[in-house]
C-alpha cells in the first residue's frame, strides 16, 4: 500500500521508503531503470547503504557526496542510487550524533544542489519523519511510502487481490474469484510471497491462460499465518482426528517459533468460533445464506446493513476477511447456536486454566477441543 507526496514525479530527488521491503525494492528498481534509460550513458552509480555501524553510515554518505559531485565522464546525465539505506529510522545507528549531524549537513547541501544532469534515488526501510533529512526530502523532492499489509488492516485482502490480479494480467493469465480467494487465504498479508506464488502458478500452468482452484491447491504454499487457520478449519469441520493432528503440529511449532504460543492458538480458536456465531446470527436475520460461489457470497455481505452491526471491529463480522466467513459458512451449520455458545464458554475456561494453573498446556487444549467437537449428547 503506497502513499506519496503531491510533488510532481519529475523531481530529480526521490525517496522510496516503508516497511514493505518487497514493494520498496521493486519500486526503486523500476525508477532506477526508468531514469537510467531516460538519461542514457554509462555513469550511473549504486551505493549500498545497509550498514552495521555509524562509521559505515558515514562512509556511505561520503560515497554519496562524491558520486553527486563527480560529473558524468561521457557527458549527459547521471543517476545515483543510495540503495537499501537502513540509517534513516530510529535505531541506534540512525540516532548517533555523528550520523544525525551528517544527514543534516547533507540536507542543506541538497537544498542548494544544481540538479541539471544528476538525479538522486534513495531507497530505505522505515524512516523517522520527524528528522530534518526526511523533511527536506519531502519538501524539495518526491517521497513514496509503502506500508506492509497487516492482518489487522480491514482492507488487506482487497489490497492483496488487486496486487495479484495486476501480477496475473502482467503475465497474461486469468484467475477466477474462488481460486484468487484461495490464493490470498494461503498467502495472507505478505506481498513478497504473493508475488512468488503468482510466478509459481504461471510457470505451473505453462501456456494455459486460465488458472484454476485445483492449480492453487496443488502448487501454492501456506505461510505461517495461513497454516494457523488449519486448526480452526478442522474445528469448524467437526473432524476430531484432524483437530488433534493439527493441534499436535501447532504445539510442536511453538517449541521453535517464538511468535507462537498456546495462548495464541487458543485466541485463533476463539476467533473461529466467534466467526461461526456471527454467521449463525446473520443467517437467522436472513442477511446471508449458502452461496454457489465466493463471488455471490461477497455480494451478500455487501448488502448487509452496516447500521445493524456493532461499531467495535471485534464484534463486527464485516471486519473479518470475507473468504474466512465464506469458508466458515458451511462449517457453522455443523453446530447449533447453543453448541457454539457452549464452545465459547469451554474456551474461556481453557484460557483461565492456561493462565492460572500449572497443568500441561497440551492436555488443557486437547480436553477443550474434544468437548467442543464431540456432540453434546456424547459428552
Amino acid at each position: 500500500m503506497a502513499s506519496s507526496s503531491p510533488i510532481t514525479h519529475n523531481s530529480p530527488l526521490f525517496l522510496v521508503c516503508g516497511d514493505d521491503d518487497f514493494a520498496v525494492k521493486s519500486r526503486a528498481k523500476q525508477l532506477f531503470q526508468q531514469w537510467s534509460a531516460e538519461l542514457g550513458g554509462m555513469d550511473h552509480e549504486t551505493i549500498e547503504a545497509t550498514v552495521n555501524t555509524s562509521g559505515d553510515a558515514l562512509t556511505a554518505l561520503g560515497k554519496l557526496r562524491e558520486a553527486l559531485q563527480t560529473l558524468p565522464f561521457f557527458g549527459g546525465g547521471k543517476v545515483v542510487w543510495l540503495r537499501d539505506c537502513n540509517f534513516l529510522g530510529e535505531d541506534r545507528t540512525a540516532s548517533s550524533a555523528a550520523v544525525t549531524e551528517a544527514l543534516a549537513e547533507l540536507a542543506e547541501e541538497l537544498k542548494k544542489f544544481q540538479w541539471q544532469s544528476v538525479r538522486l534515488l534513495i531507497s530505505a526501510g522505515k524512516v523517522d519523519k520527524r528528522k530534518v533529512f526526511y523533511k527536506t526530502l519531502d519538501k524539495i523532492g518526491t517521497v513514496e511510502t509503502f506500508s506492509a499489509w497487516s492482518a489487522d488492516d480491514k482492507d488487506w485482502a482487497e489490497q492483496a487481490e488487486m496486487a495479484a490480479r495486476g501480477a496475473f494480467r502482467k503475465r497474461e493469465k486469468q484467475i477466477p474469484e474462488d481460486a484468487l480467494a484461495e490464493l490470498i487465504s494461503r498467502v495472507g498479508p505478505n506481498a513478497r510471497q504473493l508475488d512468488t506464488e503468482v510466478e509459481k502458478l504461471c510457470l505451473f500452468v505453462g501456456e494455459r491462460k486460465q488458472i484454476t482452484f485445483p492449480d492453487v491447491a496443488a502448487i501454492c504454499s501456506q505461510n505461517k499465518t495461513a497454516r494457523a487457520f488449519a486448526l480452526g478449519d478442522a474445528l469448524g469441520d467437526r473432524d476430531l482426528p484432524r483437530v488433534l493432528k493439527r493441534l499436535d503440529e501447532e504445539l510442536w511449532e511453538t517449541k521453535f517459533d517464538k511468535d507462537k504460543s498456546e495462548i495464541g492458538l487458543l485466541y485463533g480458536l476463539i476467533g473461529k468460533v466467534r466467526a461461526m456465531l456471527f454467521l449463525k446470527e446473520m443467517m437467522r436475520e436472513g442477511w446471508v445464506k449458502e452461496a454457489r460461489d465466493y463471488n455471490s457470497f461477497k455480494a451478500q455481505l455487501e448488502r448487509v446493513p452496516a447500521d445493524k452491526l456493532p461499531a467495535d471491529r471485534k464484534f463486527n463480522p464485516l471486519a473479518l476477511n470475507p473468504y474466512v466467513l465464506y469458508k466458515a459458512l458451511p462449517q457453522a451449520k455443523k453446530y447449533s447456536s447453543g453448541e457454539l455458545v457452549r464452545a465459547m464458554e469451554v474456551l474461556l475456561r481453557c484460557n483461565q486454566r492456561l493462565v492460572s494453573s500449572g497443568l500441561d498446556e497440551a492436555l488443557v487444549l486437547q480436553q477443550a477441543l474434544v468437548q467442543i467437537v464431540t456432540p453434546a449428547a456424547a459428552n
